[in-house]
């Protein structure tokens, strides 16, 4: 029997766990179509552990952790984030889902629903109507997932991957929407 993820914010203790979590699951999911170089500069700049307790302590973040059990370490993530919001971005009180991974050993087990199910309850609880997201146009899994969950494409904007500029697609949905 498949356990229900349990979701809950994450903790400045969290942080290196977190961290951990946020390099190796980057890496998994664009490391093998990308260099080396641009993913271990794009991991050092955004994932270390300075980076996101700074990050944690912002009140515009908001992360997410996804366990399977709750004394095993955190299996995904999401960070919701206010303050930016994509010029395409048509929506009423927008909320960025700035991030969402699921370790490898993990997929298959609801943990993404989870926790995009736990986002779009976040969203609703601070009065936003719309959730928003940017996805690597060659990210076809990615793009699949979000539109199972009623996103759609809005537009886009480059993304730097260390050196390599690249397309991302700008998604929404509204948080009210039927998925």
């Amino acid at each position: 029997m498949i356990e229900q993820p349990h979701i809950r914010p994450a903790r400045t203790g969290d942080v290196g766990q977190l961290s951990a979590l946020a390099a190796r699951t980057f890496k998994d999911a664009f490391g093998s179509e990308n260099a080396d170089d641009d993913i271990q500069s794009y991991i050092r700049e955004s994932f270390s552990a300075e980076r996101l307790c700074t990050e944690l302590g912002n009140p515009d973040n908001l992360f997410l952790l996804a366990f399977l059990a709750e004394a095993d370490p955190p299996v995904g993530y999401a960070k919701l984030r206010t303050g930016t919001t994509d010029a395409s971005v048509r929506g009423a009180c927008p909320l960025e889902l700035h991030r969402i991974y699921v370790d490898r050993s993990a997929i298959g087990r609801g943990v993404g629903a989870a926790l995009m199910q736990a986002s779009f309850d976040t969203a609703r609880r601070g009065g936003h109507e719309t959730l928003w997201l940017g996805v690597w146009e060659r990210n076809e899994q990615a793009i699949s997932f979000y539109k199972r969950w009623g996103f759609e494409v809005v537009g886009d904007h480059v993304f730097r991957l260390g050196s390599d500029d690249q397309r991302d697609l700008i998604m929404e949905r509204p948080v009210n929407g039927a998925a």
